[in-house]
């Protein structure tokens, strides 16, 4: 039987690396599709279209973002929420259009409301105010999970599409982001010690009360969970979603 052609866009990013590296360790194809930002431009429709009906893949992980801290989804709210529908408006909707049924789009936790109750459910999506300061970026994962699931609603049963979303809890690990201001916190954190430490400072600055909890998962255990949502059978998949509620949650429990 041959493998899919499998089409990982973001691959040279934190989650969209480690599926590359997940998939080649478990051998699930020998064929995967890559493009850097400079060979392709996904907030560019044409140019995403001409991609799809060119290669064809089969399966598509949709891995790309413009992502950040709090810090940098504050300073940038409009790169934050026009890069990331066009990106996944484009993907989604070229993918259909080449007939992928297969896709699988990753979002982000800060999609559910700002005062949540613990732990967040996915049935808790669009019942309550989204954290302000990163409010953009998260309508802009809410519209990616809305188009999976409208594509479904209406090509489900017609054309086999099955697009699915699955949102991960805060992710570390090899390729993630490093940058002083704009990364997250566990990398933040990494650079913050390692300087300190080179430097002898007496002391290191953490942002926050550190009250709040926060939950995270090693980015390969995000990349198999990934590929495992992805394979599971379709009325697996179904027993555990619903048409509206299509999205699964994944943490390190």
């Amino acid at each position: 039987m041959t493998s899919p052609k499998i089409y990982i866009a973001g691959h040279r990013g934190m989650v969209g690396s480690a599926i590359v590296r997940i998939l080649q360790q478990q051998q699930k194809t020998n064929n995967i599709v890559t493009r850097t930002h400079d060979e392709l431009d996904l907030t560019n429709q044409a140019a995403v279209r001409a991609f799809f009906e060119s290669e064809k893949p089969d399966q598509v992980y949709l891995a790309a973002a413009k992502v950040g801290g709090i810090h940098a989804n504050n300073t940038y709210p409009a790169e934050f929420i026009y890069q990331n529908l066009m990106i996944e408006a484009n993907i989604i909707d070229a993918a259909f259009r080449n007939g992928v049924k297969k896709l699988l789009f990753l979002g982000s936790s800060c999609i559910y409301p700002k005062l949540a109750p613990q732990p967040m459910r996915e049935e808790d999506l669009l019942t309550g105010t989204l954290e302000p300061t990163n409010e953009p970026y998260a309508i802009a994962k809410i519209a990616g999970i809305k188009l999976c699931e409208s594509y479904n609603r209406q090509y489900g049963e017609s054309h086999g599409v099955d697009y699915r979303s699955v949102m991960p809890t805060n992710l570390y690990g090899p390729g993630d982001n490093y940058h002083p201001e704009n990364s997250h916190v566990i990398p933040a954190l990494i650079r913050r010690f390692h300087e300190a430490k080179i430097n002898d400072a007496p002391s290191v600055t953490i942002w926050g009360s550190g009250t709040p909890r926060r939950e995270f998962l090693y980015v390969d255990d995000m990349a198999t969970a990934c590929i495992h949502v992805m394979n599971l059978e379709k009325y697996i998949f179904k027993q555990h979603t619903y048409p509206m509620i299509s999205h699964i949650n994944v943490g390190f429990d």
